[in-house]
């Protein structure tokens, strides 16, 4: 059954780069049974971040998978990726047949409410293929996802569903920040995985 609309498809970002926002490409029923193995079979630990020189560790969960054991460093700390688990390689062939791109590794994150959230950043660390592809898959409570020009400032938001697929690409992260901004009225959990090109 194909859920998603052509004009779902259209570039979200009016200048500057591409976001296409798919909408949901599985049903509720599978989107539901995908959150429950991520929950159950996932080997997620708490996310640090090095600021101003001290250790900080996130609420938020996170877990790195891929091809290799990959080396990643966000926020001044490296994490090295696990192979993949039988359910990410059927959401990755799924991802990569809709977004027409090849992915060699993932990196997950688990928000437990809406009080939980992603500061303004773009994805721009050297390790990733500069101006590739990397694409968004939402499970749980649906959360509210922004864009900001860094030049203009321009905001545009987008409603992110479970089951849905969020691709960003070309120049969108020499432009843009995003960020999942905490909101008071998601008590739900919600699980994103990001499918990401590294060198």
């Amino acid at each position: 059954m194909e859920l998603f609309a052509i004009e779902n498809q259209q570039n979200r970002l009016p200048y500057d780069g591409c976001a296409h926002y798919y909408g949901p490409i599985i049903t509720q029923l599978e989107a539901d049974n995908y959150f429950n193995i991520l929950m159950s079979q996932i080997n997620w630990e708490f996310d640090e971040a090095i600021i101003f020189g001290k250790r900080i560790i996130t609420k938020r969960k996170v877990a790195w998978y891929g091809d290799s054991p990959y080396s990643y460093t966000y926020s001044k700390v490296t994490k090295h990726a696990l192979p993949w688990t039988p359910t990410l390689k059927v959401i990755k062939a799924l991802i990569e047949e809709k977004a027409k791109a090849e992915f060699n590794s993932c990196l997950l994150n688990l928000y437990h409410s809406g009080s939980e959230g992603m500061g303004w950043h773009s994805d721009g660390e050297k390790e990733l293929v500069k101006h590739g592809v990397i694409a968004s898959m939402s499970f749980g409570a649906e959360r509210k996802f922004a864009f900001k020009h860094i030049t203009t400032k321009e905001k545009v938001s987008i409603f992110l569903q479970s089951g849905s697929l969020l691709t960003m690409e070309d120049q969108t992260q020499d432009h843009w920040q995003h960020r999942l901004p905490p909101t008071k009225k998601v008590t739900m959990p919600r699980i994103n995985l990001t499918f990401r090109q590294m060198r």
